[in-house]
């Protein structure tokens, strides 16, 4: 990297740079008179650029310029438009890296699971089938966990809510219930009670005989069918909380994590220093043998082909070139724009275009070889980094990640939000303003790397909380209770 007095220039063929600390119109930043105002993580131009000449940051187009832009012009998106086109044709054209680790094998403590998995938690699990006793679940819940407070063996009882499960069909009403039933299997969960009503589609006995769950603890309760569905369910839970006293955690290599890689409420700082961090950590867990999942497949637009070029095989690849054009298949289908994209946020943040910001989200999977490519409710079945289909939407792509068996999520912002998924959601803060002002929603500050912190012990630190996490210490949306999970919906409601 090249760095100028108050802003960086990410690769050397650039013609952007981006200023990290706003810039006043008429400021010198080296021989460059700024022209306009420029606020912090937003783009200066550097050379003249001719209309429709291409942008370039981190070596690649992020879009083409609307009309002439002088030497210390503010580079945005009213001088900028995407250079995406419509459905593309890709070659396979293999290009990997050699990658070294030079860090240090960790362990971590781990429950082992029946099916050969193993947990970081050891929680009880409602999963309602239908979004009609949510609340009934969750009274369950309450009074179950004021009987029982959290113990060494034992990390409380959650609800995953939803509104779905009833008039729903088709592709719909299999979604819901192939997303409850991958949750239901989750090694996070020592036990699982679901709860179903009884005259819903999603009804229990076509979810219980639909998938196999020999090989865990999983109760079933259809409460229309009982008195007192209530008791019912707390003798269930009962059981299940006598069965966990006799599960212990055990020593296995960091090797056995799955994690998944997203991000959220992204900033022009998120490319450059927390999504770099956690594609650092995803090359160095999947030489080891261990396993990252990356998704939001709107956000690889504009920088699809650099995962094409690093796809294992042809079938890798061409399972990539499927999932990418389905996805603008779907657009089109519903006759919204592809490249609608980056949110007003972003915008905000400094990212210009949907070049722009998947350039920065695809940092998040490193350097490493695509092993596989899975459709949305598929299970993770290769080590290794893995993409999967699922939307942009943090709620959405975060459940996938959670359901196809990642136990726990790397998740880098921006901007800052609370959310947490089902499983624990490590929240890594891009700048370290946001770090300071947000301490109860962000774990980790990757805005060292912005302040000068060397690159190697930022990754140490982060590695070692990961580990940290997964021996059993709590992220921030968990110590705020902050659990959600989000069904993706596509079709009719009756």
């Amino acid at each position: 990297m090249i760095e100028l007095k108050k802003t960086l220039r990410i690769h050397e063929h650039d013609n952007v740079a981006i200023v990290l600390e706003s810039i006043q119109q008429g400021e010198m930043i080296e021989d460059i008179q700024a022209i306009d105002f420029i606020p912090k993580g937003h783009k200066i131009a550097l050379k003249s650029i001719d209309s429709n000449e291409a942008i370039l940051k981190y070596g690649y187009p992020i879009g083409k310029a609307k009309s002439p832009i002088l030497p210390g012009m503010h580079v945005h998106v009213h001088n900028v438009h995407t250079g995406l086109g419509d459905i593309l044709n890709y070659e396979y054209v293999p290009t990997f890296q050699s990658l070294t680790n030079r860090f240090q094998h960790k362990n971590i403590e781990v429950y082992p699971r029946l099916d050969g998995t193993f947990g970081i938690r050891n929680e009880i699990w409602i999963i309602p089938t239908v979004g009609c006793i949510v609340s009934l679940a969750q009274r369950i819940a309450n009074k179950f966990q004021q009987l029982h407070p959290q113990t060494s063996y034992f990390d409380g009882v959650h609800v995953f809510g939803h509104p779905f499960g009833c008039s729903q069909m088709g592709d719909d009403l299999n979604n819901t219930k192939e997303t409850l039933q991958n949750i239901s299997l989750h090694p996070n969960a020592g036990a699982v009670l679901v709860l179903g009503l009884g005259c819903e589609n999603n009804r229990i006995k076509e979810f219980e005989q639909t998938y196999d769950h020999s090989l865990h603890r999983i109760a079933f309760l259809q409460t229309q069918d009982v008195e007192d569905e209530i008791t019912e369910s707390i003798k269930i839970l009962e059981q299940f909380y006598e069965q966990m006293k006799q599960d212990v955690r055990i020593t296995k290599s960091i090797s056995v994590l799955n994690v998944g890689l997203k991000c959220g409420g992204s900033d022009a700082f998120s490319g450059i220093s927390a999504n770099p961090l956690v594609g650092r950590f995803s090359d160095y867990l999947t030489s080891l043998g261990g396993t990252t999942v990356l998704t939001e497949v709107p956000e690889m637009f504009g920088a699809e082909t650099i995962l094409m070029s690093r796809a294992q095989d042809e079938t890798v690849f061409q399972k990539t070139v499927q999932m990418i054009n389905q996805f603008k298949e779907y657009y089109k289908a519903h006759n919204q724009v592809i490249y609608d994209n980056p949110s007003p946020g972003n915008k905000d943040g400094g990212i210009t275009t949907l070049e722009d910001k998947s350039l920065g989200c695809t940092q998040k999977g490193g350097n490493s070889i695509v092993v596989d490519v899975l459709e949305h409710t598929q299970r993770l079945k290769k080590p290794g980094l893995n993409l999967i289909s699922a939307p942009g939407n943090d709620l959405v792509s975060t459940t996938t990640l959670g359901m196809c068996g990642c136990q726990m999520v790397l998740f880098t912002t921006g901007r800052g939000t609370p959310f947490g998924g089902f499983i624990p959601t490590l929240k890594i803060s891009s700048n370290s303003d946001i770090y300071k002002k947000k301490p109860s929603w962000i774990d980790f500050n990757a805005g060292q790397l912005l302040d000068g912190i060397d690159n190697d012990q930022v990754l140490e630190d982060f590695i070692d909380l990961i580990v940290q996490v997964a021996n059993g210490k709590k992220t921030n949306n968990e110590l705020n209770d902050f659990r959600e999970i989000a069904i993706f919906k596509d079709g009719v409601t009756l």
